[in-house]
């Protein structure tokens, strides 16, 4: 094709590296219509009982697979890289932190992955560190929105730093920088060391724990508590603009122009861009994100308030509050990889309608303690219920169900607490293909679920902020027109109570389980 026509119009690509795999899809600007995309498993590694991590390189190479993988489509498709895409956007998992020598790039330790249960003991030590002697968890909750917990970055940072030679001897040489998975990329694809941008954005950095949410900068009293050097942090900027452009070869010269955490990114995505407005992602975690407009609302139950979006550094920025159910589609990984019940996870909506009901089974799935709204390190697994007559099916059942429980759990509060009960919960997520389960969460919360006919909702906000940021995509006034199936409820009040407290009594037998071990 000849220089400036463009087969495709403005295309914009979209980097999401979630927990389990990544992918790169190139999006038609504004219709959100998918030209092509390739996506790959990600490999994690398990050194011990509650540890998770990826290897730094290895997250990289896949992500630029999936960049090749998906150019050589587009060409297939008489595309045109260097025309057809005007910007690329990143989403990624988040918490995940990540430790490199800016010198040569090479990782100082592997990633330790947001579900990482290590820091049990660094949470400890900094809890004895609170002044008055309180170990009061939600000391800093009012500079940055988050409780004292293993799950986010900063808390890995401070093991990193306290455990890790190689660390401790970049950070005096002054050769060390950190970053979430999104810094991580955005680093390596702009030049890495021969001039790579460190930065990070609003909604990944406001998940540190070292970032105010009023300022949005990196807040001098959390650095303090967590001892760590700001020389070594990304720079904060907002979730749409241009931050540099990418120096490898496939998508050389095009702008790096969006930034979202996943979770953030997938509220994009769903258009909810309006206070009141919710969405639910179903992963290897699941998470719930309540847009609360351009006002912090402290959740006095356990949720999180987090920066849900930036458009733009001169843009107010506008908060959600979140809940994470740290085990969802996990469950069903262990479930076949460690109890031999299915072969594969596609299995588990066969095998759960085996079965009935559910017979009075309830599984906790609580395997390195219980995230919102319990925030209880020391609860662990649990499956009640069981008679001789349970079944496979039943305990797949139970799984599933679980992950619609602990949505239940969430949802509670944020109605409470934000005064405008939802009317109706809108779904994305691998998971949200199940339909079984996707009728049982309408059935246990009893709100209509609303599920796009698209359901990589995660890496259309990513590609919407990153277009919005070069003129390509007006987010506020152009809607995305989807297709959505509506799953209703379909059981009585009585019975959804009467299994939710069912719910309940499981809970209560899964605390005060900790291992020492941890």
């Amino acid at each position: 094709m000849s220089s400036g026509m463009k087969k495709f119009g403005d295309l914009i690509g979209s980097i999401d590296e979630g927990t389990s795999s990544a992918r790169f899809i190139l999006f038609k600007a504004e219709t959100a219509e998918v030209v092509c995309f390739h996506q790959k498993e990600l490999r994690q590694i398990y050194p011990q009982e509650g540890w998770v991590e990826q290897e730094p390189q290895e997250i990289l190479a896949v992500v630029q697979e999936c960049i090749e993988k998906t150019i050589e489509k587009l060409r297939d498709l008489g595309g045109d890289p260097a025309n057809d895409i005007v910007a690329v956007g990143v989403t990624n998992q988040r918490e995940t932190t990540i430790v490199w020598n800016k010198e040569t790039g090479e990782p100082l330790y592997n990633a330790i992955v947001w579900l990482d249960m290590r820091t049990a003991s660094t949470v400890d030590q900094l809890l004895e560190t609170v002044p008055n002697k309180t170990k009061n968890k939600d000391y800093l909750k009012p500079i940055c929105g988050l409780p004292l917990s293993p799950y986010f970055s900063a808390v890995k940072l401070r093991w990193l730093m306290d455990n890790v030679p190689k660390v401790k001897a970049a950070i005096r040489a002054g050769n060390c920088l950190f970053g979430t998975v999104d810094t991580w990329l955005i680093w390596n694809l702009t030049g890495g060391p021969n001039g790579g941008v460190h930065i990070t954005d609003v909604s990944n950095a406001s998940r540190t724990m070292l970032m105010s949410l009023e300022s949005l900068e990196y807040d001098k009293t959390l650095l303090k508590f967590f001892d760590v050097p700001v020389e070594i942090l990304p720079s904060i900027r907002s979730s749409s603009e241009v931050y540099g452009l990418i120096s490898y070869e496939p998508l050389r010269g095009i702008p790096l122009s969006g930034c979202l955490g996943d979770q953030q990114s997938a509220l994009v995505g769903q258009e909810c861009l309006m206070r009141g407005k919710a969405k639910a992602t179903y992963g290897t975690g699941c998470f719930l994100l309540y847009n609360t407009g351009t006002a912090r609302i402290d959740s006095s139950h356990g949720l999180l308030t987090t920066v849900a979006y930036q458009f733009g550094p001169e843009e107010a920025p506008v908060y959600a509050l979140e809940g994470s159910v740290g085990v969802a589609g996990a469950a069903l990984g262990w479930l076949r990889d460690n109890m031999n019940l299915m072969a594969s996870v596609s299995e588990s909506e066969a095998l759960a309608k085996t079965v009935p009901n559910n017979g009075d089974v309830y599984f906790v799935p609580a395997f390195s303690g219980l995230y919102a709204p319990y925030w209880n390190q020391e609860a662990r697994g649990v499956i009640c219920g069981i008679t001789e007559d349970t079944k496979r099916g039943h305990i797949v059942r139970a799984a599933l169900e679980a992950i619609c429980f602990q949505v239940r759990d969430i949802l509670d509060v944020m109605n409470s607490e934000c005064g405008t009960p939802l009317v109706r919960l809108k779904v994305d997520g691998g998971m949200t293909i199940n339909e079984s389960m996707m009728q049982w969460q309408a059935d246990l919360i009893g709100l209509d679920i609303q599920r796009p006919t698209f359901v990589e909702t995660t890496a259309l906000g990513a590609a919407m902020v990153a277009g919005r940021a070069v003129g390509k995509w007006d987010i506020e006034n152009v809607s995305v027109e989807s297709k959505c199936t509506v799953f209703r409820p379909q059981i009585s009040e009585d019975e959804r109570d009467m299994r939710y407290s069912k719910w309940k009594m499981a809970i209560e037998r899964s605390f005060g389980w900790e291992s020492n071990t941890l």
